[in-house]
């Protein structure tokens, strides 16, 4: 069975720091991209940062300059540092990879973590 895993949610201070990791584990040939999405209540979820090679890295304009993304791909992980946090990053944030899977059948599938929940508060 393929799937996503996340851990780093927490409770935070405004102006701290947290450090997202996802793995994916599974039948896993190869996968393209990684990337964070998240949702706070009462919004739609959105794409925080996405990553297709360790150059080509996107972000959404509200978090450029203080979340980095980064992957490691022999361990099929990617990471969302996220520094100087406010309020508004509160949300459930959730991992999402395109990959190539050989079980049950050899495709290409759209995969979600369970999602971490990150709170700003003081």
């Amino acid at each position: 069975q393929v799937q996503l895993v996340e851990s780093g949610g927490r409770l935070v201070q405004p102006g701290g720091s947290l450090r997202l990791s996802c793995v994916a584990s599974g039948s896993i040939l190869n996968i393209n991209r990684m990337g964070w999405y998240r949702q706070a209540p009462g919004k739609q979820r959105e794409l925080v940062a996405s990553s297709t090679t360790a150059s080509n890295t996107n972000y959404t304009d509200s978090v450029k300059g203080r979340f980095t993304i980064s992957r490691d791909n022999t361990k099929n992980a990617v990471y969302l540092q996220m520094n100087s946090l406010k309020p508004e990053d509160t949300a459930v944030y959730y991992c999402n990879a395109y990959a190539f899977t050989l079980y049950p059948k050899s495709e290409w599938l759209e995969l979600w973590g369970q999602g971490t929940l990150v709170t700003v508060s003081s």
